[in-house]
């Protein structure tokens, strides 16, 4: 069931409780929403934006176990995140993919410490591994990093991990839940919890589009709202202060120049303990991240002076020269929902994940890394099903193919068309039929018309938002061309959703305004 219309009439008029309610539609709340229908649970997932609106759809496209972890000696979170990274592309091959990167070493120490530790973490991933690691002379990292920094450099080591596009692959895990049956709505929002003698029995939800305010029953709950986690426990009469920390991380998207070749730079340690990446994306350079923690969580953080001082000198240092403004084409930044330990760096907090029962049997699920989400899932329907007395039933989703598997997805060169996996003909069958649709979006965008009509017939897209930051990635890659391809994308959502002038002229307003803020301006 994919026509919000006939989604907000069954919500309407729904009066049997479902067996599990989500709330959240980040990567997460999806992952928990596909274990539960997977299991045969009567499953609904709400989330107030759009689905990987936050932090999903932010991360620096890394599948990994996450070397840095390794190196705090947090064992059982590598362990984890690389059976799940091995995991994640047998199931979604069309979305996962290897990845080679090269850590350069300026010390001949350098070179057995690191050697070492990412032979240890290869070993890690066993039968699982995405390939062997090994020592590259001088020579070699330059032919790999041909833009690196020469000065002092020794060598380097090489290693694999994975790279994926994160909001695709959320839409990739809605489309699954879908098909298990689950029910899925964006734009529906949380604004109360139901209790029944003191335990939650539902959620008090409102359409953002038409403000429209129903009942939704369950027998479970589960809070998987990521950094807005604290605020759906407060509607639960809990006081958590101070469970999570709240961490920004801010990226800066260069041209392909700056790496030149297909393999990626991890520099395991900068000056101030920090990890940054920089990594071949389309036809652009992803380099970050930051780690700062924020006061506040935001729908659409901003990125801060110091993080992009901290980005500038860093590139400066190991690329040799600074990027002109008009070569950073975005800066977008996320917000990661950590659990808190003290009162320590936000950089040294544990990436782990926590699920929390209340005394009202609310389940919240929260903290974890993009790489685990299958895991958070399983544990937090794990909770729910057992609060709810649902009929026990093992996990699926370990070896669960995703909407859009195929085994052919590397055969096919363009990594915008990758994506969509088994879904591809049909896609581009629209331009078949209607040739117009063939057309680029932007000069200096890898997208086309069809494109924006598949998302409003078949992703739930319902702003020029969601087609050019969520569906296709273009608000990311080049913020300037998404505005100039905006009119476009707003002319055909309009047909297709059936909108009017005002609509049309409202939603690409709204859509400049916040890509405005994706504009690299100077400092």
């Amino acid at each position: 069931m994919t026509q919000r219309s006939e989604i907000l009439r069954l919500l309407g008029e729904h009066s049997k409780p479902w067996d599990v309610l989500i709330i959240g539609g980040g990567a997460t709340g999806l992952g928990a929403a596909v274990e539960a229908a997977s299991r045969g649970y009567r499953t609904l997932l709400i989330e107030r934006f759009d689905f990987a609106k936050g932090t999903s759809s932010r991360s620096t496209k890394l599948v990994h176990g996450g070397v840095r972890y390794l190196e705090q000696m947090n064992i059982t979170l590598v362990l984890d995140a690389l059976r799940e990274r091995g995991h994640m592309l047998r199931n979604a091959p069309h979305l996962v993919h290897d990845l080679s990167f090269v850590v350069p070493a300026f010390s001949y120490f350098s070179l057995p410490y690191y050697g070492f530790g990412l032979k240890v973490y290869e070993r890690l991933s066993g039968r699982l591994s995405f390939g062997k690691s090994r020592l590259l002379s001088r020579q070699s990292t330059l032919t790999l990093l041909p833009g690196i920094m020469q000065d002092g450099l020794r060598g380097g080591i090489l290693y694999h991990d994975g790279q994926f596009d994160d909001a695709r692959y959320a839409i990739s895990l809605m489309r699954t839940f879908q098909d298990l049956g689950g029910v899925a709505i964006n734009y529906v929002e949380a604004i109360g919890l139901l209790h029944q003698d003191g335990k939650v029995a539902g959620v008090h939800a409102r359409d953002c589009e038409t403000d429209v305010r129903f009942d939704l029953q369950a027998k479970a709950v589960v809070n998987a709202s990521g950094v807005f986690t604290e605020q759906i426990l407060a509607m639960d009469g809990e006081t958590p202060g101070s469970l999570l920390a709240v961490s920004q991380g801010t990226h800066f998207v260069l041209p392909r120049s700056f790496l030149a070749g297909n393999t990626a730079l991890m520099i395991p340690k900068t000056a101030d303990g920090r990890v940054l990446f920089a990594i071949p994306w389309h036809d652009a350079t992803i380099v970050g991240t930051t780690d700062v923690q924020v006061e506040r969580a935001s729908s659409e953080p901003r990125s801060l002076a110091s993080e992009r001082k901290f980005l500038f000198d860093h590139i400066t240092k190991y690329f040799g020269r600074r990027p002109q403004p008009e070569e950073i084409t975005s800066v977008w930044s996320g917000l990661r929902p950590l659990i808190r330990e003290g009162s320590g760096e936000t950089s040294k907090l544990s990436r782990d994940h926590k699920v929390i029962v209340s005394k009202s049997g609310l389940v919240t699920v929260t903290g974890g890394k993009w790489t685990t989400y299958r895991r958070m899932g399983q544990d937090a329907i794990d909770h729910a099903s057992g609060v709810a007395g649902l009929a026990k039933s093992p996990s699926r989703t370990l070896d669960l193919k995703l909407h859009g598997w195929t085994d052919a997805s590397s055969s096919i060169a363009a990594e915008s068309d990758r994506v969509y996996g088994s879904d591809l003909p049909q896609l581009q069958n629209l331009s078949a039929n209607d040739a117009a649709l063939d057309e680029l979006l932007h000069p200096r965008l890898p997208y086309r018309l069809r494109e924006v009509v598949w998302a409003a017939r078949h992703e739930m897209a319902r702003t020029v938002e969601d087609v050019l930051a969520r569906r296709t990635r273009a608000l990311f890659l080049n913020a300037q061309a998404a505005i100039e391809a905006a009119p476009k994308v707003a002319d055909l959502l309009a047909q297709e959703l059936n909108r009017d002038e005002a609509w049309k002229r409202d939603s690409l307003q709204q859509f400049i305004e916040l890509a405005n803020g994706y504009l690299y301006r100077g400092d």
